[in-house]
Parts: C-alpha cells; structure tokens; sequence
C-alpha cells in the first residue's frame, strides 16, 4: 500500500495511506484503493469488513483492488490462475474498476498460528514455497502508474 501512494504522489495525486482500521469515512476521498493480504485464500477479516461497512459509498467512487499473496511467488502458472477468484467476495460488494496480484513476505516467525507455521515450515523443507520478501517493486510500481488515468477518467465519468 505505501509503494502504491508512494507512485501515486509521485505523480501529482493527493494520496493518504491509512490501515483500514483506522478509516472512518470515505467521503472525503474522490477514490479508492484498498488492499489486503491473503490467509487462507481470503482477504483478511479486517479488511473484508471495511468492504461490508463501505459498500454503499466505495460503489459511487472509482475503487480498485489489489492482493497479495504467497501463490503468486510461486513458478508454476497453474497455481497463480486461481489467485484472481479470491478477490470474488469483494467484487460481490464493489466491482473494482482496476485489480492488482502481487507476491508477498513469508516470515514464518510472524504467522500466528502453531499449526499454520508448522504447515509452512514443512512446505519450505519440501521446496514449495521460499521464505523472504517476494515483492515485485517494479510490478507494483507499474500497476500504481496505470492506477491514475483509471481513477482520474471514472471520476470525470462519475462526476459528469
């Protein structure tokens, strides 16, 4: 989210980075982005309820979404092409006029839960997944930039 506000106001937008937690209202804000990590396959609890609680006002706003995930660090395509369904539940409540997949952080030390460490511990002994930062800075760079025409032209849309 900062690398995406950061490039944002690089090029001229007014941008504020908050964690979801922290918004109280939107109104104030002629656009959108919204982010989250994935868990089990799923948006964060926290983050899918600042979809259900800012449906009514993120859908008359240009809004676009992005993940992140371990399944994208991963080589084999196959396994990425399901990343994009995870983002159903937040188009069932806002339909993201841009959408970004990136590849995330795996510090095991850091996940909560025992079994879960475990689970991805074994996973890293086998090879399926390596720990570390797996972020694409310029991918996400790249997807920020095409973020500003999106956003600007639907709002002129909306507006108009």
């Amino acid at each position: 989210a900062e690398a995406i506000g950061k490039t944002l106001a690089e090029s001229g937008t007014e941008v504020d980075v908050r964690p979801m937690t922290d918004v109280i209202d939107l109104t104030p804000y002629r656009a959108v982005v919204a982010g989250s990590a994935i868990q089990s396959q799923q948006w964060l609890p926290e983050a899918m309820q600042f979809m259900r609680t800012n449906q009514a006002v993120l859908a008359q706003k240009p809004f676009a979404a992005f993940l992140v995930c371990m399944t994208m660090a991963l080589k084999n395509e196959n396994y990425r092409q399901g990343v994009t369904d995870w983002l159903q539940p937040v188009r069932a409540l806002v339909k993201p006029l841009h959408e970004g997949y990136f590849a995330g952080k795996l510090e095991i030390n850091k996940i909560p839960s025992f079994s879960n460490r475990l689970k991805f511990h074994i996973s890293v002994l086998f090879g399926v997944w390596k720990e570390g930062d797996h972020r694409d800075w310029n991918a996400i760079r790249v997807w920020a930039e095409s973020l500003k025409p999106v956003l600007v032209v639907s709002q002129s849309g909306i507006d108009g």
